[in-house]
């Protein structure tokens, strides 16, 4: 007996305002998947809630099943639609996010984490996981390294404990880490995931899904120079032992425009999978424990960097806000001329300001930031010594 199960994942880039022409976009992706044969679609970035009913509504003829993950201020932008009925829900927000005070990037206020729908298939049971980790805003000069890190790992021990059992594992969705980076190698190494792209019958080179050429919301200079863009969308799969998975097809199946505009679907590029599914009572286990040992290792070098640049950053905070402090202290003293009495104030008002925000993050935030960095650094931890101690 064989089986074709078929999965689909796209970042919408869905945010009110900011996206470009955000409504036209969503109702094509939503008649795109209408007019599909996907078994499970996975989207991220799906911010507002008229969007997800718009789509869900379009769609209910061939993926009558859904579920939107709400986290944080805006929603976590995850939801998940499907062919089979969902049985089960779950979802873990990772602790560390970004910063509430960068606001052009705005990761936190999403309160971000993997999403878990589970499924029965043909009397399979398939663990549906959807993600959606952290910006790389600045490669050379990455700030959210470790964040990403954390959310990485904690995806990979959240599918490698809730899928026991599972005959079939899935994980789609925006990972914005490339191929080889650390949190690519913590989603493949720890829960023994396998990239369908690296599985598929498809040229080797270079298949951007996010800044691609063929994309019209990629930057100009980009285009110009011809510089390719990033494979940063990922379907990543792991059978079970009673399962024979091979990939029968990968592609971007989404057209290069919305059909009489001149625009794409999204800034990213849809990601379309068929998995070829047979019974095959084998027992295998793409996990390597040396790939899992030499990840660890990696992560738990730059999670002691990441605390020991949080004491940098508490320092500082803490030096800014008595020199703060001591300058709101000097604007009650100083007599101010009548004429400047509003300005004046309105200085001393920016001042306080600085001076909240100053000792928070140099106090609170560090100190949500250190836990959270802290405890994967003792999960690794323990996860390194379990080889030497059984």
């Amino acid at each position: 007996m064989t089986l074709e199960f078929k999965v689909f994942t796209l970042n919408c880039w869905g945010l009110a305002i900011v996206s470009k022409n955000r409504k036209t976009r969503i109702k094509a992706i939503a008649k795109f998947l209408s007019n599909s044969h996907y078994d499970v679609v996975c989207l991220q970035e799906l911010w507002l809630d008229c969007d997800y009913f718009l789509i869900k509504d379009e769609v209910a003829g061939i993926l009558p099943h859904s579920h939107y993950f709400y986290s944080g201020v805006t929603g976590s932008g995850v939801c998940i639609f499907s062919k089979y009925v969902i049985e089960e829900v779950f979802f873990h927000q990772w602790s560390l996010n970004g910063y509430i005070h960068k606001l052009h990037h705005g990761d936190w206020f999403g309160g971000k984490g993997v999403g878990l729908c589970k499924l029965t298939v043909n009397n399979l049971s398939v663990n549906i996981y959807s993600a959606h980790l952290h910006a790389e805003y600045n490669r050379k000069s990455d700030e959210y390294e470790a964040h990403r890190i954390l959310q990485a790992y904690d995806t990979a021990q959240f599918i490698l404990l809730t899928s026991q059992g599972a005959d079939l594992v899935v994980l789609a969705g925006d990972l914005n880490t490339l191929p080889g980076d650390i949190a690519y190698r913590l989603l493949t190494s720890i829960p023994g995931l396998v990239d369908a792209f690296d599985s598929a019958d498809v040229p080797r080179d270079h298949v951007a899904t996010c800044e691609s050429l063929r994309n019209s919301y990629t930057p100009g200079r980009l285009v110009k120079n011809k510089t390719q863009g990033q494979r940063i969308d990922y379907i990543m799969f792991h059978p079970g032992s009673k399962l024979q998975v091979e990939m029968k097809n990968y592609k971007l199946p989404l057209p290069d425009r919305v059909p009489l505009h001149s625009f794409s679907y999204s800034d990213h590029e849809g990601v379309e999978a068929t998995f070829e599914i047979s019974k095959q009572a084998i027992l295998k286990s793409s996990r390597n424990e040396n790939d899992v040992k030499n990840v660890l290792d990696e992560c738990e070098t730059i999670l002691n960097r990441a605390l020991n640049n949080l004491v940098t950053h508490k320092i500082i905070y803490i030096f800014f806000s008595i020199l703060l402090l001591f300058g709101l202290i000097i604007t009650f003293i100083i007599d101010v001329p009548a004429g400047f009495v509003v300005v004046y104030n309105i200085f001393r008002v920016i001042i306080g300001i600085l001076f909240v925000f100053s000792i928070l993050m140099g106090t609170i935030w560090n100190k949500i930031e250190k836990h959270g960095v802290l405890a994967v650094k003792l999960a690794i931890e323990k996860s390194l010594k379990r080889p030497t101690e059984l």
